[in-house]
């Protein structure tokens, strides 16, 4: 906005937008047309939804939480009932369809019926109809956390009118980190031929943002995992092991192939990834959507503007700052001014 105008959005820059979870729920509003065929949000609006959302999709009413926790082992059912996020996308996003969003989205689940990922993506979904479902479906299936949301069925129909059917749940479960895949897709986008389909790095600008980590918690161990039976892995002192060894193991796996690509073509810079590894506690819960922590949330994702830019030690797992290259806030600020120059070039054309 500081550098055109108030009326600039994320989606008029970025050729590809790729979330997975909550991450696709933020690709959406960023991406979906409102009735001026502009994003239904701006970034900085962002906060405030979740803010306002948050609570009520995870309300946090003590006793609730203790019987649906009860509730939920013994009768194998989600720890929330998901009515009130299915019911507030349907509304927010109302007939809206896939191949509809302002620039190319990529959103990563899990078809649980068929065992392998689904990517959706606007590509495919101009292409195939049965890929083209509507964006409230999508959101609601990859955010479909398992032992926290229930799984997502829905049906659309092929090009011929066949009905196809969906069985989702979290794409975390498959790509935590969508960056890969977002970088996959450019390799069949033909509208951008500079990049496309030689893969080349330097003409790439790649942010990747995560949702935080406890790595230097290092809160499991081989001692207590031992003596874990099938109940331990799914509940840990109100964490879910089994959700975070596969979520943090998946996301990391590819922040260190994405990083080494750029660094292979020495175009590292072209590459940045804001994350927090340090976080304790409450902070890194799926679902503590108290008011203290919510904001407690917000400050830290402020305060991680002011770090320096990071990349992961493949020695220690652990997110280290890298010599002259700034803070996260100045790397982000260079990114948006290449990214303003080349929308102007693209303009021009």
């Amino acid at each position: 906005m500081e550098l055109d105008g108030a009326d600039a959005r994320i989606a008029d820059y970025f050729d590809i937008i790729a979330g997975t979870s909550t991450g696709g729920i933020v690709t959406t509003i960023l991406t979906a047309p409102n009735k001026d065929n502009r994003p239904l949000f701006c970034a900085k609006d962002v906060n405030a939804f979740y803010l306002e959302h948050t609570p009520k999709i995870f309300p946090q009413n003590n006793q609730t939480n203790i019987l649906s926790m009860i509730t939920s082992f013994l009768s194998g059912g989600p720890k929330y009932n998901g009515k009130y996020l299915r019911s507030l996308l349907k509304t927010m996003l109302g007939g809206l369809s896939l191949k509809q969003t302002l620039t190319n989205v990529v959103i990563p689940a899990f078809d649980i019926k068929r065992l392998q990922p689904v990517i959706f993506s606007t590509n495919d979904a101009k292409a195939n109809a049965a890929k083209d479902a509507q964006l409230s479906d999508v959101c609601i299936g990859t955010s479909a956390a398992p032992t926290f949301l229930p799984a997502h069925y829905f049906q659309t129909k092929d090009n011929e009118g066949k009905p196809h059917r969906f069985d989702l749940i979290d794409g975390a479960v498959a790509a935590n980190n969508p960056t890969m895949m977002a970088i996959s897709e450019i390799s069949r986008s033909k509208h951008l031929p500079d990049v496309a389909p030689i893969m080349n790095s330097k003409r790439m600008l790649v942010l990747s943002l995560g949702t935080g980590a406890a790595k230097n918690e290092e809160k499991y161990s081989a001692d207590q995992a031992s003596e874990w039976g099938l109940l331990g892995w799914l509940y840990d002192d109100g964490n879910t092991p089994i959700l975070d060894v596969y979520s943090d193991a998946n996301s990391d796996m590819v922040d260190i192939h994405v990083s080494s690509l750029f660094h292979s073509f020495n175009s590292h810079k072209n590459y940045l990834r804001i994350q927090d590894d340090t976080l304790t506690g409450d902070e890194v819960s799926v679902d503590m959507a108290t008011e203290k922590n919510l904001k407690r949330l917000v400050e830290i994702g402020e305060s991680l503007l002011k770090k320096p830019v990071s990349r992961v030690n493949l020695e220690t797992g652990k997110y280290e700052p890298i010599l002259g290259e700034g803070t996260n806030a100045e790397a982000l600020a260079r990114f948006a001014k290449l990214l303003s120059q080349e929308r102007k070039l693209r303009q021009q054309k």
